[in-house]
């Protein structure tokens, strides 16, 4: 066996565990969601996951990967690969293209897993699916393609997002804002003088095994974003990847402890994953001190903005905005600040951040890229959902809501109790 065969196979190896890595994802994304919503609402959720990787792989097998990396057409969009045939030659990898598009359908279930907890307990499933399908196979991999398509027009003007801060998580993030603001929130979330009723997580010990295997699974988004087992950033990545975490939870537990007297779970929990969000455009530019300040600026943003959120009478069940919107501008932002050439060269490009050397001009870069992202997935969720309301119920009727969607829209309860069956059977004939 040759060197080069060799390679290829490490690297295929490589990518197809992270890929599966990624994958796993959506076991944390399902056990966060399920432990941070009410009990009656926790099978939605899981089927909402089961949307997003059936329908989100389809879509994006059909025709979203062709739109994010077919042969670009004026710097705006793909034009083949459509069911993977077609002219694939510009994506020169040392990577099969069907491996390829493993990877990156890991990454298109993951944007729409965000939105999924911005809309618990009061979407309407048929809703759900038809807003899915439009989110992997359009509104992802139209700005997808601007930053990381062969001929993107803002991957073209410079913009850096390694892993996905803007691409995924910004795009994510505006995206469930807006879903959240069109759908209204829960009833008896907010009194009609403005008051705000806490509705308490169901089972913060299963949110936290979900925010573990989320923490685990960053390892493969953003190591595997190499595309290279022999990739000397690999390491490094690691590393950023880690601080960046830790300092975003760290920071929620003192912050919390310092703003409310006591330590708040649920802010610790989002704490950390505002990290991981944060470090995922530069995991591979920016230093370990960067990568810990990053850490500490995205946990404290979280809280701030989960606060403000919650006083304009916006409902966020999983804090799905401030964890990757808010974060995941930061975190674009923070490559034009503290991007390091000597850092880069293993990426293939060496990069300045202002603070390094650079200028504004990376900077200027990430925040065009950034305005543009967020206010594409703010407006395209909006419209979509405008438009599925012509065709569908969006948002699940009053006694379903009250009922809980497990019993209302899916017909079983989360949790069996043998005596609980009659009283269930008696909700659902409406007795």
């Amino acid at each position: 066996m040759d060197v080069a065969t060799l390679s290829r196979g490490m690297d295929t190896i490589w990518v197809v565990l992270t890929a599966a890595m990624i994958l796993l994802m959506e076991g944390g994304f399902a056990l966060l969601e399920a432990g941070f919503v009410r009990q009656k609402n926790a099978v939605s959720i899981i089927m909402k996951v089961f949307v997003d990787i059936t329908f989100g792989a389809l879509i994006f097998y059909f025709f979203g990967f062709a739109i994010m990396y077919g042969k670009d057409a004026g710097g705006l969009i793909g034009t083949s690969g459509f069911l993977m045939g077609g002219d694939l030659s510009h994506i020169n990898l040392n990577i099969s293209h069907d491996t390829y598009w493993l990877f990156q359908c890991a990454f298109v279930i993951a944007v729409i897993s965000i939105v999924s907890g911005a809309v618990a307990e009061r979407i309407h499933f048929r809703a759900y699916i038809l807003y899915t399908i439009l989110m992997t196979g359009l509104i992802y991999p139209l700005a997808g393609h601007w930053v990381w398509g062969v001929g993107g027009w803002l991957g073209k003007l410079g913009m850096i997002d390694f892993a996905g801060s803007a691409v995924i998580h910004s795009l994510g993030g505006f995206s469930a804002l807006a879903a959240a603001i069109f759908i209204g929130p829960r009833i008896g979330k907010f009194t009609p003088d403005g008051k705000i009723n806490i509705v308490p997580p169901s089972n913060l010990p299963l949110a936290s095994v979900g925010a573990f295997i989320l923490w685990f699974g960053w390892f493969g988004f953003n190591s595997g974003s190499t595309l290279s087992a022999t990739n000397g950033s690999i390491g490094h990545i690691a590393v950023t990847t880690m601080l960046a975490a830790a300092a975003g939870g760290a920071t929620c537990i003192l912050f919390t402890m310092f703003r409310y007297k006591k330590a708040d779970p649920p802010m610790v929990i989002n704490g950390s994953l505002a990290g991981l969000v944060g470090i995922t455009a530069g995991c591979a530019f920016v230093s370990d001190g960067a990568a810990i300040l990053i850490g500490v600026i995205c946990g404290i943003a979280m809280v701030l903005a989960t606060e403000f959120l919650e006083s304009k009478q916006v409902d966020d069940p999983v804090g799905a905005f401030a964890v990757h919107g808010i974060s995941g501008s930061i975190g674009t932002l923070a490559v034009g600040l503290f991007a390091q050439p000597e850092l880069t060269k293993g990426v293939g490009q060496e990069y300045y951040g202002l603070f390094y050397g650079g200028g504004w001009n990376l900077l200027g870069v990430q925040a065009l890229g950034l305005v543009v992202i967020a206010t594409w997935g703010f407006l395209l969720t909006f419209g979509a959902f405008w438009l599925i309301k012509k065709i569908a119920p969006v948002r699940v009727s009053k006694d379903e809501e009250l009922i809980g969607l497990d019993v209302g829209i899916h017909g079983v309860p989360a949790y069996n109790q043998e005596h609980d069956f009659l009283d269930v059977e008696r909700i659902k004939a409406g007795k």
